[in-house]
């Protein structure tokens, strides 16, 4: 009887085990590769420097020596732009204020509005003959206008580059007229290009105007971006013999903004092909999402000793991620927070760190900030926490 239990337990151990061993060598199909987008190369292109970013993340997606030294020639006249739309956003001057023409800006060599000495003409005038006919005379006359004198505006110039973080920029003219003290970088401009679109976007408005009339003689934009493609809407070109001829352009494409800064090409023409080469390059093959927003509540933390048990966490700005068409679904964030939280806590207090990956590459990477603030608690409920922590602290928890 024993003997025959004893039979059979061996006989259902071993068909246990061959069935186990069946099982494991049943071979299994292999996983399915994750999705991988396919990003080719930029395009090769025909400038002595260039760099395309996008507006909302900041993402560089193709450079040519970027941080190299380049005559901005027109390109001068955004940081003037930005400075006037201050002083407009400020009150410190107005569209309609009346501005005499001096003998200095009547004179100046280059491009032209064609304003004469002694007249008076509004500034919003001089903006349009600055920004749409690249006037150097307008720009004198503007610079003149704020700062009393070009010397001083240029003072004015240079502080706000080192305001804006443009570390590889110096200013000796409001209008870009050659000087060898006188230079700048694509990724300066491009820093330079995303501050005057998102400081001001009225002021903006006028970079896409195709045409301007004044004193009876109409000019026309020197970007032909405009006309050829739809959605650009600026910004600005420049040319001289040394500097060759270079073009900023910013183009939004449904919710997508991308800035290409070109430099030293060799023709007009060049400098249009090879600007749209970029744009559609980046359209093409990248995409831009907006994460999280500045303020929203990402999750609530455990706070000990304080007069409350949780605390909201978020970021102090929008966060955009410019990644490869079809990877959104790949991204991954990641919370770094602090172990233990500890009242008192200020709002706006950073209490840890937000990563976002994409693959093995960080595609951003933030402080996590208080969204709330999370005072001491009472006497009872610090030492009650304090009890807790200890005894979690010796569980290893």
């Amino acid at each position: 009887m024993h003997h025959g239990i004893r039979l059979f337990s061996t006989f259902a151990f071993l068909l246990f085990f061959t069935g186990a061993l069946a099982a494991e060598t049943v071979p299994t199909p292999p996983p399915k590769p994750a999705s991988v987008s396919i990003v080719p190369a930029p395009p090769s292109v025909a400038a002595k420097a260039f760099l395309l970013t996008d507006f909302d993340s900041g993402a560089i997606l193709a450079s040519k020596n970027p941080d190299e030294r380049v005559e901005p020639a027109s390109l001068t006249k955004l940081m003037t732009s930005y400075i006037v739309a201050h002083e407009l956003n400020a009150g410190k001057i107005h569209l309609d204020d009346l501005v005499t023409i001096s003998e200095k800006a009547w004179k100046m060599p280059g491009s032209k509005m064609f304003i004469e000495v002694g007249k008076q003409v509004p500034v919003r005038d001089l903006i349009k003959g600055m920004i749409i006919q690249s006037g150097n005379d307008a720009t004198v006359a503007l610079a003149e206008y704020i700062a009393g004198s070009e010397e001083v505006f240029v003072q004015l110039m240079n502080q706000w580059a080192k305001k804006l973080g443009m570390t590889g920029t110096h200013f000796t003219n409001s209008t870009g007229l050659p000087d060898p003290n006188h230079y700048t970088t694509a990724r300066d401009l491009a820093i330079l290009a995303r501050a005057l679109i998102r400081d001001f976007p009225q002021h903006y408005a006028w970079y896409k105007e195709k045409v301007f009339t004044y004193n009876g003689i109409r000019q026309y934009n020197r970007n032909k971006l405009l006309w050829q493609d739809p959605s650009v809407d600026g910004i600005k070109t420049g040319h001289t013999e040394s500097a060759g001829y270079c073009l900023v352009a910013s183009a939004k494409r449904n919710d997508m903004r991308l800035i290409s800064i070109l430099l030293g090409a060799d023709s007009a023409r060049k400098r249009i092909s090879e600007s749209q080469k970029l744009l559609n390059y980046g359209f093409r093959f990248y995409e831009t999402h907006r994460l999280y927003q500045a303020g929203q509540r990402l999750s609530d933390q455990k706070v000990w000793e304080g007069d409350t048990d949780l605390l909201a966490i978020g970021l102090t700005e929008d966060l955009y991620v410019t990644i490869p068409r079809g990877s959104y679904k790949h991204i991954k964030p990641m919370m770094e927070i602090e172990k233990v939280l500890k009242a008192p806590i200020h709002k706006d207090q950073q209490v840890g760190t937000l990563k976002v990956m994409l693959n093995e590459q960080v595609l951003a990477e933030r402080p996590l900030i208080a969204l709330n603030e999370v005072k001491e608690g009472s006497f009872f409920k610090k030492l009650s926490d304090q009890v807790k922590l200890m005894f979690a602290d010796w569980l290893g928890e």
